[in-house]
């Protein structure tokens, strides 16, 4: 159940779906029935399947590789190691350190070594058991304290006072959170008669996959031709590369479409994760609580590889003071190397990480100046014209001390009812009978960079073309965006219908044919790929030349005209100082948790959810609903039950029975307060929405069980150890707050 209030509903637009609407999924109905063709799904005659043998150490040399063994199976058509890649033995995000298949060697358990493609995919992962492998294990670093290999350093420096009257420290764990999407890795690659080859995939990116691919393939990008299938989710690790090289590879070798699909355990070694964070932070403030000053040293383990580390840690440092006045800072903010799995973009990108540990100082200081955890808060809140710790000034609304108060004056839920146990942590297993439970409440307070920083050439292509079909105006929108389940596909309808009047929009499939709209990441594409289909959408509206739709179309034809948008520009931050506009624009969201808590078995139950967004612009309410919803869940995951277990570089836990995330019984009630303040830079004034909500929801969370227990609780998740063997004083880790 979900009680929604629209501070300032916006008005309706265009036609009866435009812009402010919940206009209707196109891809709604046939989700539902199961009846939409994911990239899984993808079939073609005469295709083959490929399959990847991975590396089970996690540092290793390799001193052999014999193919035979599997190459006499019947039904094996190919294996492939390094020395058959075609061109480029590397790639990379940000940097080109990924081989394609390990050369000499392996830096992480699940690394690919090897490329089988058979008639069958039992027959292929046989075959791909059969290759013999000549490894020499070697040390693995795994605790990133002991690496000296760095992605990148990014301190942030403002103001030489750092004494105050009250000062409070704390030292913070952030687990390894994997996105969890429930479509594994899939796509399928088709030889083409130009030499070149065609690629449908599940992705975030298909530009720069393409980008990626096409040196490797030995290819010019023109041959290398990409098509969006259907993506089962993303939050983030779909922007690296997966099977997407390898099965081109395959089908280029055998001349024949090659299909990849990973089962769960491999999706779990196929991609990317949330960075793991040790971070060590000290606030100091006067006696009223006014903010002096915040240091910080974070550092996040990067893994094996760069992926989107540097950005990564560019958030960290940025954002790592959080969306409060603080007129000194001394942050460090590091990513490194390590034999543990690569870690990249997740929903929250670095922001995430630091949110737990500055929220978790505020309520610190809260207790330490007397205060409670909303006027600490709100006394301290950064509004339009404040500067962040880089000496960016927010030059747009961000009114965090009044959304605070808001969420403050919701109606808190009732009493828990102590004859149904079923409200109760444990819920029908009957584990207790409330003799040990108590209930928390607890604030957190999020602020998220949108679209991509620091000079990132951040754009977006649209080509929009109207004409007449059967004497009725239709448009066509194409863009390379990939819907990854956000709305997007619905919204780029929504603008088009708004600007140009025409009730009949279509959505092309997105494909690398067009160019490039970025990532489906960083709460960028209604920004963004939203923007450029505004301004193809007016290029279009003025060749109107102020006739009706229909009656311009009968005069002049189809029109068609492709833009691109851009942001303002951003900068990269000082390498010494930390100092610049490094962001495009800045989302606020403020959450609220009630808990009850089991103190004797550990076990928590999140009770009620509450939060206050700005988006500046509702683009679609009930869009908008879900993925406040969705982002919060993550962050309950984070705070709770999701955490990839790594033990000296070794994943523990590569699957959906021992990696736990949110389901349905796990989500609370909501209470939603949407605001509306436009930012004047931005297509409609909208600001991103995406991410905001999953920054705020894990501190929330976990204050909440603070106050149900008493527990300093400084790592996430939280592990119903940390609550029932402290309780019982079994641990010495779990002080008393």
């Amino acid at each position: 159940m979900t009680e929604t209030v629209h501070s300032t509903r916006s008005e309706r637009v265009g036609g009866s779906e435009g812009v402010g609407t919940s206009a209707r999924r196109p891809d709604a109905t046939l989700k539902v029935t199961g009846e939409f063709a994911y990239a899984s799904d993808l079939w073609l005659e005469g295709m083959v399947w490929g399959v990847t043998l991975r590396s089970p150490h996690p540092s290793a040399w390799i001193r052999s590789i014999d193919v035979g063994p599997a190459l006499r199976i019947p039904g094996v058509l190919a294996v492939l190691t390094h020395e058959d890649v075609p061109g480029e033995k590397f790639y990379g995000l940000d940097h080109k350190d990924q081989p394609v298949l390990a050369i000499d060697q392996v830096r992480h358990q699940g690394e690919p070594v090897a490329l089988v493609a058979a008639d069958h995919p039992e027959t292929a992962r046989r075959a791909a058991e059969a290759i013999v492998v000549g490894y020499e294990p070697r040390p693995a670093v795994t605790d990133p304290r002991a690496s000296r290999e760095y992605v990148r350093r990014q301190p942030v420096r403002k103001g030489d006072t750092f004494e105050a009257e009250v000062v409070v420290t704390g030292e913070y764990e952030v687990g390894m959170q994997d996105q969890a999407f429930l479509g594994p890795e899939s796509g399928l690659a088709v030889p083409a008669e130009d030499g070149g080859v065609d690629l449908y995939v599940a992705t975030q990116w298909l530009h720069v996959d393409r980008d990626q691919l096409a040196p490797c393939l030995g290819l010019p990008p023109e041959k290398v031709r990409l098509t969006l299938s259907g993506v089962g989710g993303a939050f983030g690790a779909r922007e690296d590369l997966s099977m997407q090289v390898h099965a081109c590879m395959l089908a280029l070798r055998l001349n024949r479409p090659v299909k990849i699909v990973y089962g769960r355990e491999e999706s779990f070694f196929g991609h990317v994760h949330r960075h793991p964070a040790r971070m060590r932070y000290e606030h100091g403030a006067t006696r009223d609580g006014r903010l002096v000053y915040v240091k910080a040293d974070i550092l996040l383990d990067g893994g094996a590889y760069c992926s989107s580390s540097p950005a990564v840690v560019g958030n960290a440092a940025s954002l790592g003071a959080g969306p409060y006045e603080v007129p000194n800072v001394w942050i460090d903010a590091a990513g490194v190397y390590t034999n543990n799995p690569p870690c990249g973009a997740m929903r929250g990108f670095g922001a995430v990480q630091a949110c737990f540990a500055y929220e978790s100082q505020m309520d610190r200081l809260a207790e330490a100046c007397g205060l409670s955890p909303v006027e600490i808060r709100a006394r301290n809140a950064v509004s339009q014209g404040s500067a962040l710790a880089t000496g960016q000034v927010i030059d747009s609304p961000a009114p965090l001390a009044g959304m605070l108060r808001e969420l403050e004056a919701m109606p808190l839920p009732a009493a828990r009812a102590e004859a149904d146990l079923r409200a109760l942590p444990g819920g029908v297993s009957q584990t207790t009978h409330g003799e040990s439970v108590r209930r928390g409440v607890g604030y957190g307070v999020g602020l998220k960079n949108i679209c991509f920083s620091e000079g990132f050439d951040d754009y977006s292509t649209a080509r929009v073309r109207a004409e007449l079909a059967g004497g009725v105006p239709r448009v066509t929108v194409h863009t390379a965006a990939a819907e990854v389940g956000q709305g997007l596909v619905t919204v780029q309808a929504q603008i088009a219908r708004t600007e140009l009047g025409i009730e009949e929009v279509r959505v092309a499939t997105a494909d690398t044919a067009v160019g490039s709209a970025g990532s489906s990441s960083a709460s960028r594409q209604s920004y963004m790929t939203g923007g450029a289909v505004k301004a193809a959408c007016e290029a279009v509206r003025e060749r109107f030349k102020g006739l009706p739709p229909r009656e311009a179309l009968a005069r002049f034809g189809p029109i068609e005209e492709t833009r691109e948008y851009r942001h303002r520009p951003t900068y990269p931050m000082d390498p010494v100082t930390g100092q610049g506009d490094s962001h495009t624009q800045l989302a606020l969201c403020v959450h609220r948790a009630v808990v009850d808590v089991d103190t004797e078995l550990g076990l928590v139950k999140v009770v009620e959810l509450a939060a206050v967004q700005d988006v500046g612009r509702i683009m679609n309410p009930q869009a908008l609903e879900g993925q406040i919803h969705g982002g919060t869940a993550q962050g309950l995951g984070l705070a709770l039950m999701e955490e990839i277990q790594v033990r000296e570089g070794r994943v523990l836990n590569p699957s959906f029975t021992d990696y736990l995330i949110p389901t349905m019984l796990d989500m609370p009630p909501m209470q939603l307060k949407i605001l509306e303040n436009p930012d004047p830079s931005a297509p409609y004034g909208l600001r991103g929405a995406g991410e905001p909500p999953t920054l705020s929801s894990t501190p929330a969370v976990v204050a909440a069980v603070r106050a149900a227990t008493g527990l300093r609780l400084t790592r996430v998740p939280i592990r119903p150890e940390d609550i029932a063997l402290s309780n019982h004083g079994e641990v010495s880790d779990g002080k008393r707050s």
